[in-house]
């Protein structure tokens, strides 16, 4: 009795399937920044309402830092590198970093 060579090498093959991980962005706090470019970046960039932003800002304020947002790392660099770049052209340093989730 003979077997199919193919057969036996798919039945061997296991599939994993891994998905793209979401990545944080991340604001954070510093003493330089204005809370109300801040609120504007959110906005903005981040399309937040007025009370979600503010409230953000208030948080980032507080604690340290905060999630602006959650995306795939393409779109997640993107915003961040946008946030950064408007940040620069207005003279301040607002610092913002990726994260795993």
């Amino acid at each position: 009795m003979t077997t199919d060579i193919a057969t036996e090498i798919e039945e061997q093959i296991k599939e994993t399937v891994l998905h793209p991980s979401n990545y944080k962005v991340i604001f954070m706090n510093d003493e330089v920044t204005p809370m109300d470019f801040v609120v504007e970046v959110l906005i903005q960039i981040f399309r937040h309402s007025q009370a979600t932003a503010q409230d953000l800002t208030m948080k980032i304020h507080e604690k340290g830092s905060a999630v602006a947002g959650v995306y795939s790392y393409e779109i997640a660099e993107q915003k961040a590198v946008e946030a950064t770049t408007l940040s620069r052209s207005q003279g301040f340093q607002l610092q913002i970093r990726l994260e795993v989730e």
